[in-house]
């Protein structure tokens, strides 16, 4: 019992360092020029009524099948001046997309509760004393947009984007997170490729009871999508509505059960983990990113023990030989000693990333 409990305690300590890391990795990449170069790209876009999204997606294909631009889908859209502002100039013959600007006006009221008070300002016209001013949409005109291949000039930054992992996954690991989905409830389900998810790894739905996950990735990149979703599973049902407040507490806490999970596997999966992370946790308004993943961090370790306990798989920490019980926790699989698969289920292994479903939306995608 004393071995055990030593070998937990030390588990626990490691993912508490783990987090921290991450945590750290997080703020570290967010605040990298880079991502505030795409932050501030992204911010100077607005975003467009649903009547000039499909004004946008019907011109573009026009131009698509005109041989105009090289993709049927738009990207970014900006004003001619916008795009300059960005270092960007429009190509010459590219037509612009019309779309309805709204047309403002000032509007003052020293009684604002009553509407009727209301009355709008000329255009360099001052309030009086103690009056409230207000802008207000009183129409449209049109104007132009276009899009960012329909543009040259500086490169569009972009945020760091999350690598799939590679190469095979842990002996076991596939069929004992496999085996938590079902006990709690929910049906595995195998997709041959993205399409079935809706472009991503893999997908929780919370209404079939079903955990899918793609199978045309390495093995790796299934077993970890896997324990992202089981954390799904565990974490953010009907009934844990703090944790459904808001997808991207809930993107960051699944990710970083996964990362944890892998961890403990010696399965190293920060190239995807922690590019994921930062992206749902800059998402979260009012709440730095780094402080978004240490909120969590009490909810992720007790979840990832959790799993962790349930699996008869060979661990970083607790079962290893014991020259490698003192070793990182980022020990590559490359370095371990092979061990035949133990207790394993007969099962396919599945693959990366998910799609969440929420209580709203049947579904939900993942990045």
């Amino acid at each position: 019992m004393a071995i055990a409990e030593n070998h937990r305690a030390a588990r626990e300590a490691r993912l508490d360092q783990l987090h921290d890391r991450l945590a750290a990795a997080v703020e570290q990449l967010v605040s990298g020029e880079d991502w505030t170069n795409a932050l501030v790209f992204a911010a100077r876009f607005r975003s467009r009524s649903f009547n000039n999204s499909l004004l946008i997606w019907a011109q573009h294909a026009a131009a698509f099948e005109a041989g105009l631009v090289p993709e049927r889908m738009p990207s970014y859209v900006a004003g001619y001046k916008q795009w300059q502002g960005l270092g960007r100039q429009v190509q010459k013959s590219q037509p612009g997309y019309q779309i309805f600007a709204p047309v403002t006006g000032r509007f003052a009221s020293a009684t604002p509760s009553d509407r009727d008070s209301w009355r709008r300002l000329g255009r360099l016209e001052k309030p009086r004393p103690g009056e409230v001013v207000r802008t207000k949409m009183v129409g449209v005109r049109p104007a132009y947009v276009w899009d960012a291949s329909q543009t040259s000039g500086a490169p569009i930054p972009e945020p760091p984007s999350p690598k799939l992992l590679e190469g095979g996954a842990p002996a076991g690991l596939w069929e004992g997170l496999a085996a938590q989905v079902d006990a709690a409830g929910f049906r595995l389900v195998r997709a041959a490729d993205e399409s079935a998810v809706f472009g991503a790894n893999g997908m929780t739905d919370y209404t079939a009871r079903t955990v899918t996950v793609r199978e045309n990735m390495d093995a790796a990149a299934q077993v970890k999508t896997l324990a992202h979703e089981l954390a799904h599973v565990l974490m953010h049902g009907s009934d844990q509505v703090d944790a459904r407040q808001h997808r991207g507490i809930g993107e960051v806490e699944a990710e970083s059960v996964a990362l944890m999970i892998g961890a403990a596997h010696a399965m190293d999966t920060s190239r995807y983990t922690i590019p994921y992370v930062s992206t749902w946790a800059a998402r979260v308004d009012g709440t730095e990113p780094a402080e978004v993943v240490r909120a969590t961090s009490e909810r992720v370790r007790a979840t990832a023990l959790k799993v962790l306990d349930q699996l008869d798989t060979l661990m970083i920490g607790n079962g290893n030989p014991p020259s490698l019980q003192n070793e990182s926790i980022h020990i590559p699989a490359a370095q371990l000693p092979s061990i035949p698969r133990r207790h394993g289920i007969d099962a396919d292994t599945p693959l990366p990333d998910t799609a969440t479903a929420s209580a709203a939306p049947a579904y939900a995608r993942s990045l």
